[in-house]
């Protein structure tokens, strides 16, 4: 029995690949959403403007999300070469999209009620003042989406420079769980504007909460989304993956004159386009070694890291190293 590990590359760039326009996105996308929140719930105060006080509460929530994207990202910044993560922080930037997922998720709930409370107790609205706010917000979020889509394109060209090999090109979590709360954003926005118009010039006054309804399901649906994903890798539920078929047709067909077989496989991913796998091999080939495997797997260029063992079956002499 044999066993061997690969290492292709520094624990730092393997591991942790950061992504600098991301941060550097989501940094200025925090700011300008803090600045509008707090401009919103003073002049709120100020002029007595329910709808504005809602809004820059509501805005607070997108704010905190925000705010723990940029948190993962200086986390899996700080900890990038430290080597008891074993497989590095990548997964932080992971989680902290998951967490921004729950929250998204949460702020769908609050609009649902919010909006129900409307249908029930319909309350006078200002619509002027309120259309206003909403064309306003809508201009801060398109300017938002704008800097992150910036980033998100940025992201996409190493995604798919890193897996040309690849169908699948798999973008940052954590960058899209920001992007995501920005376009709900957008979108109750655009459908507080149809509302509120529909409302001033026709005096459909149900309209604003049952676009509040539709908005709040828009929302969860995205929401939904980001956490089948983020949990997919949180999970390591990566056995679907193109790669897995590279992996055991690369090792069987390089080897197929000794009927060496792939017993067993676990492959799970430890970066943006990394992927880690252990392997159990069974063989005729008595000098089939894990150096063997090792250089084999250099064709499949996702495999960073892979755990070997092997185990060789009875010969034609009927010597025996392990069982089969």
């Amino acid at each position: 029995m044999h066993t061997g590990t690969l290492k292709q590359w520094t624990h730092r760039h393997v591991f942790h690949h950061s992504n600098d326009a991301a941060l550097r996105g989501t940094r200025w996308v925090l700011w300008i959403t803090l600045t509008m929140m707090t401009v919103e719930i003073i002049a709120g105060w100020w002029f007595g403007s329910m709808a504005l006080l809602a809004d820059g509460w509501h805005m607070s929530s997108h704010a905190l999300a925000i705010g723990l994207t940029v948190l993962a990202y200086g986390a899996a910044r700080r900890y990038a070469a430290d080597t008891r993560f074993a497989f590095g922080t990548w997964k932080i930037e992971i989680l902290g999209g998951f967490a921004s997922a729950i929250l998204l998720l949460g702020v769908a709930v609050l609009m649902v009620i919010g909006s129900a409370e409307r249908l029930i107790s319909p309350q006078p609205i200002q619509y002027r003042e309120a259309i206003v706010v909403g064309v306003l917000g809508l201009a801060v979020n398109i300017l938002c989406a704008l800097i992150l889509g910036r980033a998100h394109h940025h992201d996409h060209g190493h995604a798919h420079k890193d897996e040309q090999l690849s169908h699948h090109h798999h973008h940052d979590l954590n960058l899209k769980s920001a992007y995501l709360h920005v376009l709900a954003d957008a979108a109750t926005s655009v459908l507080a504007i149809i509302a509120l118009t529909g409302g001033w010039l026709y005096g459909w006054a149900w309209l604003d909460p049952v676009m509040g309804i539709v908005g709040a399901v828009l929302v969860a649906l995205w929401a939904r989304g980001l956490i089948m994903d983020t949990g997919k890798v949180l999970l390591d539920r990566e056995m679907d993956h193109p790669v897995v078929d590279q992996i055991r047709q690369r090792i069987e067909s390089e080897n197929r004159h000794s009927e060496t077989r792939v017993t067993d496989l676990h492959v799970w991913r430890v970066g943006k386009s990394a992927y880690s796998c252990a392997l159990t091999l069974v063989t005729h080939d008595s000098r089939l070694n894990a150096s063997t495997i090792r250089n084999q797997l250099t064709t499949v260029p996702q495999v960073v890291h892979a755990t070997i063992e092997i185990a060789v079956c009875p010969d034609a002499e009927g010597h025996t190293a392990s069982p089969c």
